[in-house]
């Protein structure tokens, strides 16, 4: 089987032109994300269904993006990243107009794990073809606007999708990616660079039984989490029990495999191992925003939907207008000083919000809440550049895979876990008919629990490079 590496040695002009497809990739994976949201009730109504049944329209592309995003990005470091990456935004377009003409609900939720398949390959290739077009030098920057893209799609996809089923109805908001889907084809078909054939071994190819392990594994992890809207049962012990034992099973069929998915030497790099774990937790802390927020600011400020949502849009539009900026200091400063500096601005940022009074109202939020996320836009940024800055080109899929893997965990992760410490720290049994000043304690306390899980990753982070400067000191360490 050939392995493929893509040439760097792209025109100037036409780097512009991929970074441009590989932005609107980002863009439309993270919007298929936030956009369904705003249409549940529409969809609940369209199809005579309850709440339980239409949330598999959200799961089902998450969970197909959680257990698949590693082994695409493993396939794309076999057969070739151009090709997969346009195999990938077909399928997304394709099962985006599926979604759009689904007539009844089964089908509509097989069409979005398609197109949350489509997706994975998006989101998995996108940053590994950042490393082989883009100069080592300018490698932040090119992350930076990545990350605003996805920041953009995250706080477009309610608004958009809002205005969408207002003017038409629910199956507008999957049928206004088919052309976005088109127009980055194109710029993905015609500017991204051709790849480059050569030879490879055995152990370069594909891992059937650890892929299935490992969706498994994931697939069982994030249902544990998800399932029950906020309980956490039987079904949710028997789910993460599952997860624990897949995982130790996928270690074992690894390491014996002539072909791993994932190579478990890989984690023996202290820069990789720093980041995945700085990054999940880094994710569990952000999902806190929006889940406490918008109980905190409708319930404990008294805000109508509508000033709720242009409070909650701030966070994304930080990221986004910060993400290209960061870019450029983490490529001016060093990547692994500037995901410090971002990791410690959270934390202030975290403290302040956990100690603020609720007198001082939507300030008091916005504030704390705007220095959590420019220094997520820091971190993100400083901390993907970090990883994927010097990998090999034949690992660049399945690492780009894992720092996606790692984020999706933390918000999953998170959901649940910052759910449950604000449910028991406002400590109402049922946190939509709390008391003001029960949700604005629950709020504080959960924002301390969210600083103490930054400093640990603080704590992590530095740790980490030092000892990394150690071993470059002392090689034989």
């Amino acid at each position: 089987m050939p392995m493929i590496a893509v040439a760097n040695d792209t025109p100037a002009m036409s780097a512009r032109w991929v970074l441009a497809g590989l932005s609107l990739s980002i863009l439309l994976s993270s919007l298929g994300t936030s956009i369904a949201n705003v249409g549940l009730p529409a969809l609940a109504q369209a199809f005579g269904a309850s709440f339980q049944d239409v949330q598999w329209i959200v799961l089902a592309y998450l969970l197909a993006i959680t257990t698949l995003i590693v082994s695409v990005g493993k396939l794309g470091d076999i057969i070739g990243r151009r090709w997969l990456l346009l195999a990938g935004i077909a399928c997304f377009t394709l099962a985006s107009a599926l979604c759009g003409i689904a007539p009844t609900l089964g089908l509509l939720i097989a069409a979005r794990a398609v197109q949350g398949l489509g997706a994975a390959i998006m989101m998995a290739l996108t940053m590994a073809f950042v490393a082989e077009t883009v100069p080592k030098e300018s490698t932040g920057r090119a992350m930076g606007l990545l990350g605003a893209m996805s920041a953009v799609g995250t706080a477009l996809g309610p608004s958009l999708g809002g205005v969408l089923i207002a003017g038409f109805d629910w199956r507008a908001i999957f049928l206004v990616n088919v052309p976005l889907g088109m127009v980055t084809f194109y710029l993905a078909w015609r500017h991204l660079p051709i790849d480059r054939i050569t030879t490879v071994s055995v152990r370069d190819r594909f891992d059937p039984i650890g892929t299935l392990m490992l969706a498994l594994t994931l697939a069982a992890y994030a249902l544990a989490m998800t399932l029950g809207r906020g309980s956490f049962g039987l079904l949710n012990i028997a789910l993460l029990l599952a997860a624990i034992a897949g995982a130790a099973f996928f270690v074992f069929v690894e390491t014996r495999a002539a072909s791993p998915l994932i190579r478990l030497a890989t984690f023996r790099d202290r820069t990789l191992r720093t980041s995945l774990a700085t990054s999940l937790l880094v994710s569990t802390v952000m999902m806190a925003t929006l889940v406490v927020g918008p109980f905190y600011l409708s319930q404990a400020l008294g805000l109508d939907a509508t000033r709720v949502g242009l409070v909650l849009s701030v966070g994304p539009l930080v990221v986004a207008l910060s993400g290209v900026p960061a870019g450029r200091i983490a490529d001016r400063f060093g990547a692994q000083r500037m995901t410090a500096a971002g990791l410690l601005a959270m934390a202030v940022g975290s403290f302040i919000l956990a100690m603020l009074p609720m007198a001082l109202g939507i300030p008091g939020y916005l504030a704390p809440l705007i220095v959590i996320t420019l220094g997520y836009a820091l971190f993100q940024t400083a901390n993907n550049t970090a990883v994927m800055t010097d990998i090999a080109s034949d690992q660049r899929g399945v690492i780009s895979g894992l720092l996606n893997l790692s984020r999706n965990l933390g918000l999953i992760t998170g959901a649940s876990l910052m759910g449950a410490v604000f449910a028991l720290a406002s400590a109402a049994s049922d946190i939509t008919t709390a008391h003001p000043q029960a949700v604005a304690t629950g709020m504080r306390i959960t924002f301390l629990v969210a600083a103490m899980l930054i400093v640990a990753a603080l704590a992590i982070a530095v740790a980490g490079r030092a000892l990394a400067r150690r071993r470059k000191a002392h090689p034989t360490m």
